[in-house]
């Protein structure tokens, strides 16, 4: 009895030393091992984990100021919009109960918006996350994705963590060459990716471009159309819109990240014939996306207002960046996105910038995870955060 008694005391001593939040003990304490290389595929230990920004609060800490701006990630400057939060904070009271596993008012709303029905409807937690559940619904084996360098990079992500051959081809003056791609087309090639507009070059490829390289795509190829900066570019007569198409070999996917102002509530939806989306809704998570993200979406959806004036500061505020960044000389690749592209010439100048701009409380995105190591691409923000960077461009050039 004495020795069981010792033992408890001994467990409980352990287990307050784990539980002390001041203690970092790691598992089998003083025991340490290698994980079997068996747990872990070769193309999931080949992963890099991706590298986010500092926070905010952390950056303003760091560099002794008092305001910081975030134009890195190609944000919708103007917040979320009003209509949104009313709908998610009524929805507030609910979030104990499950959301609506279909997402059905919102996908309606969807299917009437674009003409089309319920069935032709994917939700995800924002359109990577669609994207995530078309891989996982259609590759395998020794089947491969062709795409463009200097592209998205959570394509590459979710495709090397499957495991699945990635081949890319080369921009051509910062455009996907569709030519290329359409050339590079194999027997294994099961999907090819388009960004349109790409990020993080802002360039798209014209309607002349995609109709020309669709019909040299044999039609067992499945074609993901990633337009998540849709809205900036749809004013554009050369744009090529995917549902004016309606494809069946193409799967459309889109956001309300961007131009809704929702980033931070994960929400999109992929477009596509009813026998793929099929496929891509059983493989999705159930419930998801969550409650408020469908409430807010809805809302969202209706507001023309919110979304004019999105697309109005978005105009105002590329006419004004491109004209000064002109006037400073910069090399910008013409832009149909939310955000620009720069071109410096050397990695070197890129981290000037980027580390110059942090010290004024602006932050950037260099893209040497892009592939682009002597390129940074910069959101367009409010006027007041716009006329800031400018501001402190001025002093670090």
């Amino acid at each position: 009895m004495a020795t069981f008694i010792q033992q408890l005391a001994s467990m409980s001593q352990q287990l307050a030393i784990v539980s002390d939040p001041k203690n970092t003990v790691p598992f089998n304490p003083g025991v340490q091992r290698d994980v079997p290389k068996r747990l872990v595929p070769p193309h999931v230990e080949a992963l890099k984990p991706y590298q986010p920004g500092r926070p905010p609060e952390q950056l303003k800490k760091e560099l002794g100021i008092e305001r910081f701006v975030n134009m890195a990630s190609n944000e919708n400057p103007l917040g979320p919009p009003p209509s949104a939060l009313a709908a998610m904070q009524a929805m507030l009271p609910e979030i104990n109960r499950y959301p609506d596993l279909c997402g059905t008012h919102l996908r309606e709303a969807l299917a009437e918006r674009f003409a089309t029905k319920v069935d032709n409807i994917a939700l995800g937690s924002g359109s990577e996350s669609t994207m995530a559940n078309i891989i996982r619904a259609f590759l395998h084996d020794d089947d491969e994705v062709l795409t463009s360098q200097g592209t998205f990079i959570g394509l590459y992500v979710l495709v090397n963590a499957q495991g699945i051959k990635l081949n890319t081809v080369p921009l051509k003056n910062y455009h996907f060459d569709l030519d290329a791609i359409a050339d590079a087309v194999t027997d294994k090639t099961k999907i090819i990716y388009l960004c349109n507009p790409n990020n993080p070059t802002g360039t798209i490829f014209t309607r002349a471009e995609f109709e020309n390289f669709i019909r040299k795509v044999p039609e067992h190829v499945l074609v993901i159309l990633d337009e998540a900066y849709y809205e900036f570019a749809a004013h554009n007569p050369e744009y090529p819109d995917s549902m004016r198409y309606r494809l069946d070999n193409v799967l459309t996917l889109r956001t309300f990240a961007k131009a809704y102002g929702m980033a931070g509530v994960r929400l999109g939806y992929g477009l596509g014939h009813e026998y793929l989306i099929d496929y891509v809704n059983r493989i999705k998570l159930p419930f998801e996306p969550n409650i408020l993200a469908q409430a807010g979406g809805l809302a969202a959806l209706q507001d023309d207002e919110y979304l004019g004036n999105t697309l109005e500061n978005n105009e105002e505020g590329m006419a004004f960046l491109t004209s000064e960044f002109d006037k400073l000389g910069l090399q910008r690749v013409p832009s149909h996105a939310n955000f620009i592209m720069i071109e410096m010439g050397a990695q070197d100048k890129v981290a000037r910038i980027h580390e110059g701009l942090l010290r004024h409380g602006i932050a950037i995105r260099p893209l040497t995870a892009f592939g682009l190591p002597t390129c940074w691409r910069v959101s367009i923000g409010l006027p007041e955060e716009n006329e800031m960077l400018i501001k402190a461009l001025k002093n670090i050039l």
